[in-house]
């Protein structure tokens, strides 16, 4: 590492002030913070903790989403290795375009929205539709509100949504069946080209026709959905790292929980033909996926421990209501950017409940 180093000492004055790549010193300083800490350190408070705080918090997010990942390339093949690698592609020059335009460096947060978003997709998206998707939620998603740190929905979500609306047929019909026992992972593993996707059934459009997919199924992942989705161990194991190190925050993933199971309970109780037991409920589909990984954001959420409660209580109710009453089946996407948007009105209206409190205490 010394000896990148050095080279990147000896290229910097290229791309400083008044030289010929000045233009691109947000791709050179991105790559510099990306292998080393930064040169610059604050000189007075509010300090971080060390120059690698930043870097870390997106380190940890992708260590947890391992697990996914590694779950969808051994049911789906390594074709999502290539999504992965579009999204960065496409979703990055994005990134890279909009920091030289503002003469901005470039923001660690897309290393984290450029993974999760093929984990959200159907494994048959076709690579354009990745492109197309990653590029409009970067772009309408995060930089129209400022970049990193300033936008109000989540990027990856507002790019999965953009891609449910604007190609509905597509996205009905981009399913793969999980490859089952060694031959047939073992030739899924080179499917970098489209494989052959159907128009079949998740377990949650399953459920509604009175056919169940076992618990054992839906704990490991063998059932369709989107690539990064399906399996719930692995879902629930990179949630718990990402909870266990501090990254996500414990009380959004509650309240997210303890809302739809509430209302999924009493509504399997009056509706049973509608609503799927609460068990079936909490494992099919992407409520555990968003909930730990998308409704988490610490960027789109509240930053009040109260709020957390109240909006993670918000994605989960209103993810109930979809699946039931609405002709979706998954509304985990529609709630949480619901909940987005709600977010700085839950923590004005905490912290407006601390201040009449602490007023009437006086």
């Amino acid at each position: 590492m010394k000896v990148f180093e050095k080279l990147l000492g000896a290229c910097r004055p290229l791309f400083e002030e008044g030289r010929p790549l000045r233009p691109f010193h947000p791709v050179f300083q991105a790559a510099d913070n990306l292998l080393f800490a930064p040169e610059t350190h604050a000189q007075a408070a509010p300090f971080v903790r060390d120059a690698l705080d930043l870097k870390r918090y997106m380190s940890m997010v992708i260590v947890a989403l391992l697990p996914c990942f590694a779950a969808s390339v051994y049911f789906f093949g390594w074709r999502v290795l290539l999504m992965l690698v579009v999204s960065y592609v496409a979703g990055g020059t994005v990134e890279v375009v909009f920091a030289i335009v503002r003469k901005e460096d470039i923001a660690e947060g897309f290393l984290v929205t450029g993974f999760i978003f093929p984990l959200i997709l159907p494994p048959g998206t076709p690579l354009w539709m990745v492109a197309v998707g990653i590029i409009f939620g970067v772009i309408v998603g995060k930089e129209v509100f400022g970049g990193t740190g300033r936008n109000l929905f989540n990027a990856a979500l507002i790019g999965r949504c953009f891609l449910s609306i604007g190609y509905p047929a597509t996205m009905a019909s981009a399913w793969v069946p999980p490859a089952r026992g060694l031959a047939g992972k073992l030739l899924a593993l080179p499917a970098f080209n489209a494989p052959d996707a159907i128009a079949a059934a998740t377990p949650l459009v399953l459920a509604g026709r009175g056919e169940w997919a076992s618990y054992s199924d839906l704990l490991w992942g063998r059932v369709l959905g989107s690539t990064g989705e399906t399996s719930s161990i692995a879902v629930i194991v990179g949630g718990v790292f990402l909870m266990a190190v501090g990254v996500a925050n414990w009380r959004t993933v509650a309240g997210v929980v303890v809302g739809f199971s509430s209302l999924s309970l009493a509504l399997h109780v009056a509706l049973p033909a509608q609503a799927p037991p609460l068990g079936f409920a909490l494992l099919a589909g992407g409520l555990l996926f968003g909930a730990l990984f998308m409704a988490t954001d610490p960027v789109t959420s509240p930053v009040t421990q109260s709020g957390k409660w109240a909006y993670g209580a918000l994605i989960g109710t209103v993810t109930a209501l979809i699946r039931v009453f609405s002709g979706y089946t998954e509304g985990v996407t529609f709630a949480i950017l619901l909940g987005n948007c709600c977010a700085p009105l839950i923590d004005e209206a905490v912290i407006r409940g601390r201040m009449r409190r602490h007023a009437r205490a006086r």
